[in-house]
Formats: C-alpha cells, sequence, structure tokens
C-alpha cells in the first residue's frame, strides 16, 4: 500500500517527501480530532470501580 502510495505521488524526490509528510500529518491530525473523540465513549477505560 505505501509502495503505491509512493509511485502515485509527483514530482521529484524531495517534493514526494515533503507530501508524504502532509499526508502523514492529515491522517494524524483526522485520527486525534475525528476518529478518537468519536470511539472514546465507546471504549470501557474510565469504568474504574474500587470497592472498599
Amino acid at each position: 500500500m505505501y509502495g503505491w502510495i509512493w509511485r502515485h505521488l509527483p514530482g521529484p524526490l524531495v517534493v514526494r517527501i515533503g507530501l508524504a509528510a502532509v499526508l502523514i500529518l492529515g491522517v494524524v491530525a483526522l485520527l486525534m480530532f475525528v476518529v478518537f473523540p468519536w470511539v472514546e465513549p465507546l471504549l470501557p477505560f474510565n469504568d474504574v470501580a474500587v470497592e472498599e
């Protein structure tokens, strides 16, 4: 998959590296601001019960 993305990026090596960095930052931003907040209420990490 990464090879397919790399082959379809336009330009010389420097431009490809820049575009790959922008793509990675976009995916990270999408995960941090959209996907993780949507999934967080469904996860059981905050259901902590401490009994005395």
